[in-house]
């Protein structure tokens, strides 16, 4: 199955999924696999950056590869790409898109069957409205998977819809959480320094919670004055806003308190 691409044709300089088809000593004849099969040319000169003594030792039929859109006639439908030009990182991002395509779109065709309509209107009526509102099918799913039917109905889902889909999300789709954290070391010589230092740890924890949701907390003594802080979320840049949020809430309250505070981050 190919993912549906809403354009007929790709942009220069676009990264596109495609198959070998045929391989000739001056090029190869390529299917762009996210534009229904579309045919591109894969000149010999475009094959790698370095000497090879054969074409047939770097592509070969049937060989799924990731290539860079040089060329695009869109009057004659002709679209030329190129090999070398895609490094590895953008290689590896790219095969992970795709494969994130395929299964949000698998799980799309599943909902379609089940309310007796085709792929094709899935997209008309869904797939296109939370591509448009998250940037990628899949980027929707796991905003669903997470907050439920509310994100299906802001991106304007038809009703008939959100039930079926977000069953079927949350049968295929998993979100893992990721984890930062770090060390407090919290002293007081005041008499009531033990409770002073439990209202500064107890402010940090308060203001990560309230900053989200969907942020978890742990912390604990690993041994005065040292205390362990673990936060878990969905995605990183809620987590440091939070870390970041927690640490100023505390250390305003130690300041106020007369509490000594640092905080050692921990390395990822």
């Amino acid at each position: 199955m190919m993912p549906i691409k809403r354009k007929e044709l790709p942009d220069v300089g676009e990264l596109v999924v495609a198959t070998v088809r045929e391989v000739y000593d001056y090029g190869a004849y390529l299917n762009l696999d996210e534009y229904g099969g579309l045919e591109a040319y894969l000149p010999w000169s475009e094959v790698a950056s370095r000497w090879v003594r054969s074409i047939h030792d770097v592509v070969k039929p049937g060989q799924k590869i990731v290539v860079k859109v040089i060329r695009v006639n869109r009057k004659r439908k002709q679209v030329d790409v190129s090999l070398k030009r895609v490094n590895d990182n953008e290689r590896r991002r790219k095969m992970m898109e795709w494969k994130r395509a395929q299964k949000a779109e698998k799980i799309l065709e599943i909902v379609a069957q089940k309310l007796g309509k085709t792929l094709e209107q899935a997209y008309e009526e869904v797939g296109w409205r939370l591509e448009e509102a998250y940037g990628e099918l899949m980027a929707a799913f796991e905003e669903a998977a997470i907050r439920g039917e509310d994100v299906l109905r802001e991106a304007g889902v038809p009703e008939d819809w959100v039930g079926p889909l977000l069953e079927e999300i949350r049968r295929h789709v998993e979100v893992k959480r990721v984890k930062i954290g770090g060390t407090i070391m919290a002293r007081s010589f005041a008499g009531d320094g033990v409770e002073r230092i439990k209202e500064v740890l107890l402010s940090v924890k308060e203001a990560i919670l309230e900053s989200s949701r969907d942020i978890k907390v742990r912390l604990y003594t690993v041994g005065a004055p040292r205390y362990k802080l673990e936060l878990d979320a969905y995605d990183y840049k809620t987590l440091e806003k939070a870390l970041e949020k927690g640490l100023e809430v505390g250390e305003a309250k130690a300041k106020e308190l007369g509490v000594i505070f640092s905080f050692t981050r921990e390395k990822r």
